[in-house]
């Protein structure tokens, strides 16, 4: 069995390496990697991999993110020139997780043949306040018992798929199908580890270049990124400080998150990476 996960990212160097070495070490056999005017030393990490022979890398210059589309072609590589029987098309702040099984690939093997694709929540952790220093796998090790987006609603999943020639993935990787029509959705005990907020300055960056980008996009409708348009938003009115501020915890408010089961303790990949040679 072959495994592929595809990674779109911009500015991801903060997350993206310890992101490849723990999907290596959960099964993952190739990276396919599109990289859009990345200007914070991704590119570095991508040739890292991609000298290896472990990651193919596209360069994609526009500036308006056809997340869809750009997925869409990395999912099709995927089943088509690499073989794949199982694509993963994942963010680089998600880590997917398998509950019952040390290995990525044998939870997918077990998927019943019927099954074309699969259905899998996320949670956010969410960053600490006080964290001065040291990687978001130490200082984050909380996440929310029931997570929402940044409008409020509920924290949509994502789907992973068998290797199609012919699949199509929505923006947001939430759903895919295929020429002739829709695939077979099915769960599995699996799980994302979600870390879209890991500071400010990260946090910064991806709002105020991609809401740009998603605002240019003529063929997306004003409900398509909506987390996005409304950070957007706050960026362009100096409120974006204070919106993260929101989302951040200091001990104290922490202790009071996890005594009122709105937060849970969760410190399984941090141990993990430490217990499989990672100890940053």
């Amino acid at each position: 069995m072959k495994l592929v996960m595809t990674l779109l990212v911009r500015n991801e160097a903060d997350i993206l390496a310890t992101n490849i070495e723990y999907h290596l070490r959960r099964g993952v056999d190739f990276f396919i990697a599109t990289d859009n005017l990345s200007k914070d030393g991704t590119r570095d990490v991508l040739e890292h991999y991609r000298k290896q022979n472990l990651l193919h890398l596209i360069l994609e210059n526009d500036d308006d993110y056809s997340q869809s589309i750009w997925v869409t072609r990395m999912a099709r590589m995927a089943a088509v020139d690499c073989q794949a029987d199982w694509v993963i098309n994942s963010d680089a702040d998600e880590f997917w997780w398998p509950e019952e099984s040390d290995d990525l690939k044998k939870l997918l093997a077990e998927v019943p043949a019927d099954i074309d694709a699969l259905r899998v929540s996320r949670s956010n952790f969410v960053p600490m306040a006080d964290a001065c220093s040291g990687s978001f796998i130490d200082t984050m090790t909380a996440r929310e018992r029931e997570s929402r987006n940044g409008c409020g609603d509920p924290l949509p999943p994502k789907v992973c798929h068998r290797g199609y020639h012919d699949i199509t993935v929505a923006m947001g990787n939430h759903a895919v199908n295929r020429s002739d029509g829709p695939v077979t959705v099915g769960t599995a005990p699996l799980s994302i580890f979600h870390f879209p907020l890991r500071s400010f300055g990260q946090l910064a960056l991806k709002i105020s270049l991609g809401g740009a980008a998603l605002e240019r996009n003529e063929n997306l409708g004003p409900g398509v990124g909506k987390v996005w348009r409304m950070l957007y938003r706050k960026w362009q009115q100096g409120d974006l400080e204070a919106y993260y501020r929101d989302q951040s915890f200091t001990e104290a408010s922490l202790k009071t998150a996890i005594e009122s089961q709105h937060l849970v303790h969760d410190e399984r990949l941090r141990n993990f990476m430490r217990e499989s040679g990672d100890a940053d």
